[in-house]
């Protein structure tokens, strides 16, 4: 099985006065040439290089054939994602309208998560382990 781009690891980073945040060194090679922000579930945003995202595509593609319900949810996301570029700094602008979906103030944990990278509210990650520990007793 040969193994494309995968994204692994936890890294706390900021947001900028501007609403960017500056994307890990180590997560950066695959998007030299920009990736796609959108927003993902459990209210954390995917970042994908381009080829992940045509299987992501693929995927909503296959959604948004079920019924008319499923389509309104492909076409709240498609018109949510942001075609992102990273500068020469490693910046990556985050739009208000993804902040505001994930709950993103200041702080943000950005987590590889194999095929994309996610942005989390430091909050909402510490919520989703509370969740899941409880359950698991």
């Amino acid at each position: 099985m040969a193994l494309g781009t995968l994204f692994f690891g936890s890294y706390e980073h900021s947001l900028d006065a501007k609403g960017r945040l500056i994307l890990p060194a180590r997560l950066r090679g695959p998007f030299a040439t920009g990736g796609y922000l959108t927003p993902h579930t459990e209210r954390c945003l995917g970042l994908f290089p381009a080829d992940a995202f045509g299987e992501e595509i693929a995927m909503r593609r296959a959604q948004a054939a079920g019924d008319a319900a499923a389509r309104n949810e492909v076409r709240d996301w498609s018109a949510a994602v942001f075609e992102a570029e990273i500068d020469k700094q490693g910046r990556m602008a985050v739009p208000a309208h993804l902040r505001a979906y994930a709950g993103l103030e200041t702080e943000v944990l950005v987590v590889g998560m194999i095929d994309r990278v996610e942005l989390w509210s430091p909050s909402a990650w510490a919520a989703k382990h509370a969740t899941t520990e409880r359950g698991a007793s």
